[in-house]
This record gives structure tokens, sequence and C-alpha cells, in this order.
């Protein structure tokens, strides 16, 4: 390396680095006039303070950049010794940086005088006292630390013994308050010590307690459970929440839920009494295993009700046939007999479709105060003659029995029903006791019972001394067709006919059975506060008919076409139709009509009750008669018949139809004669007789309700219609006959209306055309014709009539 020579140079390069150490040096030089003006800085005070060099240089004095308190101290206190001293050594100051935090640094200062030894400048040192400042924080604090744990352990030493004796007092204190029993006993579980509560929950003395262990304790049938515990205890393990029945003192027992933790030798335990909480669970069980089982019986019901809907439908196509059948062999004897032998077993069916239709609760019932006590002793000749002499019967009926909302006729069938029941458990020999009474069901049981509303009960009970019912099979008892005896001796529906009358009549039903020594079923009915309703007797009226104008509404064509022929031969005027729109369209014709017979379970969007309810608004004095093999909420009102509303159900005979239509219309009759003014307003139009200016109308029209409608309507008026649902059949019955009107629904199945208008018009110029749609108006260019919009009424058509007659 060649070092330079030349004096100059080296004194230039030490000026340089002289300069270089200044700047850089890791502590700040400022160089300041007496009074604190700074005239020189180096970089890195610059960088540890944020200025810059021209603002600091500009008339900048250093105790500005100092805070208040520091300002206050330069000026009063280190400007003097500066000057007294010639220098201070490490003085402690913060600097505000240009951001505005302070930066604690330590001042080394040394004071220049000149020849004549006055202050010229001042020369200082600054190191960054940062690290220094946390350390001196961090030691001052764990000085402060120091003190305060000496004075706390200070403090520890002088209350020890006198917190010792507090905390031995406070698990006294918890030994003897606590709820639970708290024990300590030996690993074979006897006890060496417990809390009060052991003898409190328990009633064992301290003495009695002390001599016992836990397998004393524990209920026989649990020890088992015990032993199984205790083997666990013997692997260290502890044992949580193990629920344990306890014998007390008095022999009653309770349930303990123990927790038990083994240490050594010794057992610690905890037990707390769930007695209460383990009847709740219980209570809990059995409410929701009843409601288990009412929804099974609810959906039982449904499946059944739906079958027996259309067992009646079948059954009334059958016999309506039979009895029609036997007006016209009436002088065949044997044919006679053999129709009312098949007429015997429909009403066999009948009745099997009415146990369904009882246990599905859609049998429709008709419900009065009544007084069960008159019911019961009505009933004794005929309970003796059902059960036999061998079966001694006993009726107790309590002194002021309530009343109870029941239909007579099913309650009586209820009764006879068990009895029977009974007859067959006893094997023809015991006693039957048969007991009314007054009973209170509260809000326990009502808890412990989904389908019970708590209030006051009639109650009967019809107990016997049979065999009993096994408990495997007591939740079955109730479901149709389940039967414990034998082939061809019963159809397992009378217990299941039971449970949906006494379930539809707002009522309750509970079993008691005991294996060899008998059963008892015990059926609560809501109690009414009303007198009890007496039964007028009625003598059966001989079969009748009439002459007026019934409605009849049936969705299966079978049992539509049986009834049309029944009320044929009984001399009335019929009208049919096969759902509610299409009878909406024969109400709308404007024909009148005397009653309207309607099924309740039909298709499409308007219901039996539906309709019933329009064709009221339309004639309010037209009578209805509702018929279903299958009841519904539609005319049922809480499972009886809505006040005013007429049933009858399928299947019906001949005669009963005969004499319901007969009683109905002749009740109408009576209103009438009582209200000539509404007489006269209502009174149906007699039919017009046959007149010279009749049309022969050719009806086109693809639903066939409508046409055979459309066609009754036009026969009403004096003419002479033939209806067909096709253009196409239209064509060829024109090819053979001649009409006056072609009356014709424009959209039809293959060909439309409007060509076929065009066709008939070719083959006769001067036939009439009539289209008729749902669309409104319809205007065949080129063609004279008139339109009649649907829907229409009688007026309508008379109208339109007229317009091509003139």
């Amino acid at each position: 390396m060649n070092l330079p020579s030349n004096p100059a140079v080296i004194a230039m390069l030490l000026e340089e680095d002289l300069n270089e150490l200044y700047e850089h040096a890791p502590c700040g030089f400022i160089s300041t006039l007496p009074d604190g003006t700074i005239i020189k800085c180096n970089a890195t005070f610059l960088e540890w303070t944020g200025y810059s060099r021209g603002l600091v240089l500009e008339k900048r004095r250093f105790q500005d950049l100092l805070p208040a308190a520091g300002k206050a101290f330069y000026d009063a206190h280190f400007s003097s010794l500066l000057l007294r001293q010639g220098c201070a050594r490490e003085i402690s100051f913060d600097l505000i940086c240009a951001n505005g935090t302070p930066n604690p640094i330590l001042l080394n200062a040394t004071l220049k005088r000149d020849e004549r030894g006055q202050p010229q400048v001042i020369r200082t040192i600054l190191l960054d006292a940062r690290s220094r400042r946390a350390y001196e924080e961090e030691l001052r604090l764990a000085r402060r630390k120091a003190e305060e744990a000496e004075a706390a352990a200070r403090h520890l030493n002088e209350s020890l013994e006198a917190r010792v004796s507090q905390r031995t007092e406070e698990r006294d204190r918890i030994w003897r308050m606590s709820q639970d029993i708290l024990a300590i006993a030996s690993s074979q579980g006897k006890f060496t010590s417990f809390n009060p509560s052991f003898t409190r929950l328990l009633g064992w003395t301290e003495e009695e307690g002390r001599a016992m262990s836990l397998r004393d304790l524990a209920h026989p049938e649990h020890r088992q459970q015990l032993g199984e515990m205790f083997a666990k205890l013997s692997t260290g393990a502890p044992v949580t929440r193990v629920r344990i029945p306890c014998r007390h003192k008095n022999g009653a027992c309770l349930w303990i839920s123990w927790t038990i933790m083994p240490e050594g030798d010794q057992l610690y335990a905890v037990g707390r009494d769930i007695t209460d909480q383990k009847q709740q669970e219980d209570m809990l069980h059995k409410t929701e295993e009843a409601l288990h089982q009412a929804q099974k019986m609810e959906a039982i019901g449904k499946l059944t009700g739906g079958i027996a809907h259309d067992f009646n439908n079948i059954l009334q196509v059958i016999a309506g046939n039979l009895e029609l059948l036997k007006l016209n062999f009436t002088g065949d004897e044997q044919a006679v007999q053999r129709m009312n032998m098949a007429i015997a077993s429909v009403k066999r069916g009948a009745k099997l479709a009415s146990q369904l239709l009882a246990f599905a609760r859609r049998q429709a019932l008709h419900p009065v105060p009544t007084d069960l006590g008159r019911i019961l002793r009505g009933m004794d000749e005929l309970l003796r003659r059902a059960l036999g002499e061998s079966i001694e019967i006993e009726t107790i009926v309590g002194a002021g029995l309530w009343n109870a909302m029941v239909d007579r006729n099913h309650l009586e069938n209820v009764i006879l029903n068990l009895a029977i029941n009974a007859r067959d458990a006893m094997h023809g020999r015991g006693k039957l006791t048969l007991e009314l009474g007054n009973a209170q069901l509260d809000e326990r049981y009502a808890h412990l019972h989904a389908d019970v509303t708590p209030g006051q009960y009639v109650m009967l009970a019809v107990s016997d001394t049979g065999t009993g019912i096994a408990p495997d099979i007591m939740d079955k008892i109730f479901e149709p067709f389940f039967t414990t005896k034998g082939e061809e001796e019963g159809t397992g529906l009378g217990l299941s006919m039971v449970y949906g009358f006494v379930k539809q009549s707002g009522g309750h039903i509970k079993v008691y059975s005991e294996l060899g020594h008998g059963t008892q079923f015990k059926i609560y009915l809501p109690r009414v506060h009303q007198p009890e309703a007496v039964a007028a007797d009625s003598l059966a009226a001989p079969v009748k008919g009439g002459e007026e104008t019934i409605l009849v509404v049936e969705d299966d064509p079978a049992v539509q076409a049986t009834v049309v022929d029944m009320l044929t031969n009984l001399g009335y005027q019929v009208l049919k139709a096969r759902d509610g729109e299409s009878a909406l369209t024969v109400l709308a014709s404007g024909q009148p009509i005397d009653l309207l017979f309607t099924d309740v379970v039909m298709p499409g969007t308007v219901r039996g009750a539906e309709l019933a309810r329009q064709a009221k608004s339309r004639f309010p004095d037209i009578e209805i008669l509702f018929t279903s093999g299958y009841t519904q909420n539609a005319i049922l009102h809480a499972g009886h018949l809505e006040p005013g509303v007429e049933l009858i159900s399928k299947p019906y005979g001949r005669e009963d139809l005969a004499r319901k239509l007969h009683q109905m219309l002749a009740n109408k009759r009576k209103k009438l004669q009582d209200s000539p003014m509404i007489q006269d307003s209502i009174a149906p139009p007699k039919t017009p007789a046959a007149r010279n200016d009749a049309y022969r109308i050719l009806v086109v029209e693809d639903s066939e309700d409508a046409n055979l409608v459309l066609c009754e309507v036009l026969r009403y008026l004096g003419h002479a219609p033939e209806g067909v649902c096709s253009a196409e059949d239209a064509l060829k019955l024109m090819a053979s006959t001649m009409f006056d009107v072609l009356m014709t629904d424009v959209r039809l199945p293959g060909m439309p209306g409007t060509e076929l208008a065009k066709q008939a018009r070719l083959r006769n110029p001067d036939i009439k055309i009539i289209f008729s749609s749902g669309f409104g108006d319809v205007h065949q260019a080129g063609m004279e014709s008139v339109s009649l919009p649907k829907p229409y009424d009688l007026d309508q058509v008379k109208e339109i009539l007229n317009r091509i007659k003139a």
C-alpha cells in the first residue's frame, strides 16, 4: 500500500476523518452560544430528533427543545452551574423530537472562554439514555415488587394461622350445610364419617350410619349394579352420577346419584337426592309413550277410515241394485229370498264398515244431554239376554249423577260390546259390574295422558272377573282387527269401535287388568250442565215418494246410477252431476230444484259443503241432504253434525232414503205453507207443454255432464235436443237427422266447433248456429251465428233461442 507523503494531503485526509467522526459518531454533538442558541450539530443529533439542520441552526435554542420542566431547570440551574464550574457531567434531560415524542438523553457539557475569560461557546455531548432509562425503570419495578413480596410474606406469616383456622371453619360449615350427602368410607364402602344430610335424607342416626355400608343402603334389586361400581372403584377410577335407590329408615326408597372418588384406602363420596327428578323423568317417559300410542292410533284411524269410505261406496251400489231388482221380482219368492239374503250380507258389511268408521272417528254422532243411569237401567234386560244366566250382573249408579253429551244409540252399542267381551273373557261364568259415577280429572292426570283435558267427567266402569289381559298386548287391544279370540269368533273391531266412539265424544278410556283376576274398562265422558233431552218416540213411517225435483251429485258412476234409479222409482224428478262444478252449472241454469242430494267427499275444487253453501245462496229454501261413507270435518263440528245438517250414511237402503227425503220435503212444504209470501215467490213453474215452435237442437259439448245438463234445460223449455261429445259424432248424426239448430262448443276434441258449423251450413243452409264457449263471445267471419258465453243460465238460453227465432 502506498501512503501519501504530502503533508497537505495527509492534513486534508485527517480533516475529512474528523468531520466524518463528528457527523456520524454514536452520540450527538452540538455547539451553542452561552444563551443556548445552537450554532452547530452533527447528523446523529438530527437523526435522533428528526429535525432538519436548517431548522435547528435557524436561531433555535437548546432549551427550546426541552419540555417545560426541563427548560425551567436549564434556565434556573444548569446555566448557572455551567458558568461556575465550566462543565457538567451526565445531566438527564428529555429532548422533544420533531414528532412530539420525548427522547431521554444524558448531557455532558464544557464551557469554553475567550482570552478575557468571557463565556464564548458551550460544547455538548448527548448520549442516548433510552436503554438506561428502561433499565432504571425495570430496576425500580423489581425493587418495588421485591418490597411488596417481602411485605406479603410478612403478612402471610403473620396471618397464616388465622387463615388456616378460617378455612377449616369454612369446610366444616360446608360439610354441615350441604344439601347433598358428603361421606367418607373405606374401600369396602363402610362409612367412617358423613355430614348431617345423611341423617336428614335417609333417617339413619349417626351411630346407625357408622355401622352401615353403601351396600347395606342400596335396594336389593340394584346390588348387582353396586357390585359393578365397586369393581370400577377398585381400579382407582372414579364413578360419576351413578343412580342407586337407597333405603330410608322408614322403609321408603330415595333415588341417590353418587359421585365417588377413590384415594388411597378411602372413598370420598357425594350423594344427591334426585327422587323428584326421577319421578318427573318417569312421568315424561309415560307421556311420550302415550303420545306415541295416540299418534299410532290416529294413523291407523286415517287408514281404516279411507278403507271404510271406499267399502261403503261399493256396498251402496250393491244394496241399491238389489233393492231395485226386488221390485222386478215381486212374484218370484225364491229370487226375492236370495236377494234378501244378499241384502242381509250387505247390511253385515255395512256394520263392519260402521265399526271401522267408529274407530276412525268418522261416524256421524247425534249427541244429546243424557242421563247415563237411565240408559244403563234401560239396558238391563238386553244385557241379561246377551250374557246368559251364568253371569251375575251388578249395576251401581252413584248419587247426584251428572249428565253427559253422548249419542245414545252408539253408547248402548259400546256398553253391549264391552259386556260381550267380558262374557267371552269369563268363559260364560262370572260377575260383570257396571258402575256410574262423577269424576274429576286433574292437571296431573292430564299431564300423564296426552289426550285428556282436565275437568269434570261422568265415569262408566265395566269390570269382569275373567282371565285378564297380558301386559305385552295391552297397547294393541284397541287396534282394528286385533283379537285374542280364535278364528271365526270375532272381527277384532269391537274395542276399536269403543275407542273411536269415546275419542270422538271428547272422552277418555283407561284399562286396568290383572292376569287371572279380571279387567276393568273406565270410560270418562265430559259433563254437560244442560238438562237431559227427552227422546221422542217415532214409528216407522211407510215408504213414500214424491214428485219434487232432486239434484243428485255423486262422483262414483255406479253409485250415481243406482241412486238415480231409486229416486226415479220413487216418483221424483232427478237431475244428476258428477262433481261440484257440474252441479253449479245445473244450479245456474235456473231450473227449480227442491232438494240437493250430494256426496261430502268429491274430486275437484268444489266439495260437498261448499256446493251446499252456494246452493243455499241461490235457493234459500232448497233442502240439503249429505251422504258419505266417511264423514269429514266439512260438515262436522268436534266430531258431531252441525245443527241443521242432514246426513244419511252409506250404505243406505231404499226405504231409509225414501223416509229421509219424505221427512225433509214434508218439512219444507210445511214451512212454505206457514209463509205464503215465500211460497208464492219460490213456487216452481210448471213444465211447459210441447209447442209447435219447438226446435230440434243438436248439442255438441265434450263435457258429458255439461252436455246432459244443457239437454235437460232444453227439454224443460219444450225443445227436442240430442247431445253428442264430438264434431265427428255430430256429422254422423246430421247425415240421418234434420236439425233446426246446432248448439256447439268452440273447443272440441278433433274438429273445432267453427269447422263443424261450416260443414253443417253446407248440408243445411237454413240451420241456426249457436256457439257456446268459455272464452266469451265468438263471431265467425262470413257466417251468420249467435254466441252464448259460458257460464249461462236458463234465462240466457231462452233469450238466445228467441233471437234466432226472430
